[in-house]
């Protein structure tokens, strides 16, 4: 005979206890979680304010007379001609820094963006060597870090004497930066090509286009516009590339932003002229950034919309 124990209170006959009300809910459990990641992080933030010596920080990475300096710093752009007495062309150096970063940027995406076009095509085509030099071109130049590609193409001139790439030096940049792009980029655009769907390319053809009408006609807009976000994240990263240029030894009226910081804090011994460079980089990069995750959420939205 099997004996029941007793009855606790409030139990009777036909009682069942629950055995799984102390259990805590995966939504209760979530919360507890949430909150502990919010303390931990409030108290790093503390560990950091009060751990950090802010007026040496001030000094060393934000001191305003260096500031100022950085900002009114006078550079050359042009030496002028002795002979005739024109004088030597002034212009602030963060501006004419700021603008040489743009310049060197888009120039070489655009050279970046054509070249890997010409690649992604050759890597889908239907004869064999053209997908070979596709193929071996991007896994080289995606190989090689682009400060060697930079160092190489700045030096070309001792293999090839009296060779000079024009407009000096930004032909010589827009080459080394595109050449590395260019290998990155032909992977995504040859990704957005092959996205498109191949019903609406036979109905190019079934309508009468030749293969390039409905290649640049149907195939080319819709890639694009497919590809449109990671091509401007390429363009972000060929940004932050740029400051690699000092290897090539520029002149005054070429300096980078990162070049240009670099040789006023070499100058006053102080980090203020670069960290003052590397928040211009933000002021490009960040609107950028927001550029991409708006085109990326409209991209969402008209997949839900479809």
């Amino acid at each position: 005979m099997t004996t029941l124990p007793y009855p606790g209170p409030g139990e009777g006959p036909g009682y069942q206890r629950d055995h799984t009300s102390h259990k805590m809910s995966p939504r209760r459990r979530a919360q507890l979680i949430r909150v502990a990641q919010y303390i931990v992080f409030a108290a790093a933030i503390l560990v950091v304010v009060f751990a950090a010596d802010w007026y040496q920080l001030g000094r060393a990475f934000f001191r305003p007379e260096m500031l100022m300096r950085t900002i009114t710093n006078v550079s050359m752009w042009a030496p002028g001609d002795p002979a005739s007495g024109k004088p030597p062309t002034m212009i602030p150096g963060l501006p004419l820094a700021f603008f040489n970063t743009i310049a060197y940027s888009i120039g070489g995406f655009t050279f970046g963006l054509v070249l890997g076009t010409v690649l992604a095509l050759m890597k889908l085509s239907n004869v064999g060597p053209y997908r070979w030099v596709g193929l071996i071109y991007t896994e080289i130049f995606r190989g090689l870090p682009a400060l060697v590609v930079l160092l190489i193409m700045g030096n070309l001139s001792l293999g090839f004497p009296g060779f000079l790439i024009k407009p000096d030096p930004y032909g010589t940049i827009w080459l080394g930066l595109g050449l590395v792009y260019a290998a990155f980029m032909s992977e995504t655009i040859r990704a957005g090509i092959q996205a498109v769907p191949k019903g609406q390319v036979e109905a190019a053809r079934t309508l009468g286009m030749t293969s390039t009408q409905t290649t640049r006609y149907i195939v080319f807009p819709q890639a694009f516009r497919i590809i449109l976000p990671p091509l401007t994240n390429e363009l972000i990263s060929m940004v932050k590339d740029s400051s690699l240029v000092y290897i090539l030894g520029l002149a005054a009226g070429a300096f980078d932003l990162t070049k240009y910081g670099r040789d006023l804090t070499n100058t006053h011994a102080n980090l203020s002229p670069l960290m003052l460079a590397g928040l211009v980089y933000l002021l490009i990069t960040v609107p950028l950034s927001f550029l991409v995750s708006r085109m990326e959420s409209r991209g969402k939205a008209k997949e839900v919309h479809v």
